[in-house]
């Protein structure tokens, strides 16, 4: 069927900003996220800074119920129906009664480790003999569906209800999932998205794997560094971002807001071959991947005028930038405008790419690119093809009308969506 699909409902919880007005706020003025974690110090980490939602005390009653708050530790999964019920509250959607689900409307929602502390917790009462202690809500806590199954009885969604994990590509796969079911007529609306849980459980294996900075616990909002020649390696994060999908048909019946248009995307993998493995990309793979996404979504690699990339701060981001531009066939001046939000709230994991596509798909509504941070001593080998002026470390006014956002993840797995401004 080929139907046209738009973004109708964004919704966010980063670790610099809860809700779309103090997540914008951020980053408009290049306000980081990342903040020393004393309980990092005390476990001795190298790394002791990390983004982090503040979450308030009294707003989890607005999206739980008692019962449901009832023993809740799990922290992704906070994260995740709190953006994912904003996000369908931003798109002025209904929901359900309570005696018929929405049969239209479907969610595709990831993650990648859920419920870690829950987990914890639990093995503790177990091997104490207090199996009964556990709670009825454990079990929904820790399974990786947990956060699709809360959101879809919250909303009553009867349509599809599934949680898709691929690591650091998660967030952006599921929006290509979500993009796909719509598109061949097999749901009107899709609630998309990804969350990750935060804390030492989830970030412990990238310390001990010394590829997080271990020189800025003194000064966290500089730890982040995309595209810098000092960059010293991913400063972790978590959060969850949510979109809401829907079909241009549908969109328009009801007269809802249009954020922009997806035109279509690509998703592969390096298979671990060549320079790839499980934790770098198989280049030949990332320019098929930006290539294909380019074809899906019926435009010329010329364009893109706008890239955010995935950009972790590591020695990856010059050949990042690289088959960028061996994808694009682009240099100097003419390559897109492109950045990394990573310096604002690190990398969150299977959080990443929707938080990074909420913030993408904001910068096409407010005609901006928001700046880039911490990358003043811009690489040396990323300055001998991109132009500094398609860097900005402060946000500028320009409106993107092609937008290009991928992401790559452990296991060497790509995924890029191609987004536009919506015209009628």
């Amino acid at each position: 069927m080929n139907k046209r699909v738009v973004i109708t409902g964004l919704g966010i919880c980063a670790p610099n900003g809860v809700g779309l007005e103090a997540f914008t706020h951020s980053l408009q003025n290049g306000i980081s996220g990342i903040r020393f974690q004393p309980k990092l110090k005390q476990l001795q980490f190298s790394c002791q800074v990390a983004g982090e939602p503040l979450i308030k005390d009294n707003l989890l009653q607005h999206y739980f119920s008692p019962l449901q708050l009832r023993g809740l530790n799990a922290s992704g999964l906070v994260y995740g129906v709190i953006a994912g019920t904003d996000a369908w509250n931003d798109a002025g959607l209904p929901i359900a009664p309570k005696d018929r689900p929405d049969w239209d409307s479907g969610i595709i929602f990831g993650t990648g480790i859920l419920g870690a502390d829950k987990f914890r917790e639990s093995i503790y009462a177990i091997d104490e003999g207090n199996v009964r202690r556990l709670g009825s809500t454990s079990v929904m806590q820790v399974m990786a569906s947990g956060i699709s199954a809360y959101l879809g009885g919250i909303l009553g969604t009867g349509n599809q209800v599934t949680t898709n994990s691929s690591a650091c590509t998660t967030g952006t796969e599921g929006i290509l999932m979500a993009y796909e079911r719509i598109r061949s007529g097999k749901a009107k609306r899709m609630l998309t998205g990804s969350c990750s849980d935060s804390g030492p459980y989830i970030w412990a294996g990238f310390d001990s794997m010394r590829i997080l900075p271990r020189n800025y616990n003194g000064n966290p909002s500089k730890a982040s560094r995309p595209l810098s020649a000092s960059a010293a390696g991913f400063v972790p994060g978590s959060g969850a971002g949510a979109l809401v999908l829907e079909s241009l048909e549908s969109a328009r019946e009801r007269g809802a807001n249009i954020y922009a248009e997806v035109l279509g995307g690509a998703v592969n993998s390096g298979g671990q071959r060549g320079e790839g493995s499980m934790t770098a990309p198989n280049s030949e793979s990332v320019v098929r991947c930006i290539r294909k996404a380019t074809e899906d979504a019926g435009i010329h690699v010329s364009e893109i005028d706008t890239i955010n990339g995935h950009l972790t701060a590591t020695r990856k981001d010059p050949i990042e930038i690289r088959n960028w531009s061996e994808a694009l066939q682009d240099t100097g001046t003419d390559f897109p405008f492109v950045n990394s939000f990573k310096g604002l709230f690190g990398h969150g994991l299977a959080a990443a790419g929707s938080m990074e596509c909420v913030a993408s798909v904001l910068q096409i509504g407010k005609g901006q690119v928001f700046g880039n941070v911490n990358c003043e001593d811009l690489h040396p080998e990323i300055e001998e093809i991109v132009h500094r002026s398609k860097i900005p470390l402060k946000t500028i006014l320009h409106q993107p009308k092609i937008l290009a956002k991928a992401s790559f993840g452990f296991g060497d797995v790509n995924a890029c969506v191609i987004f536009s401004q919506f015209n009628d």
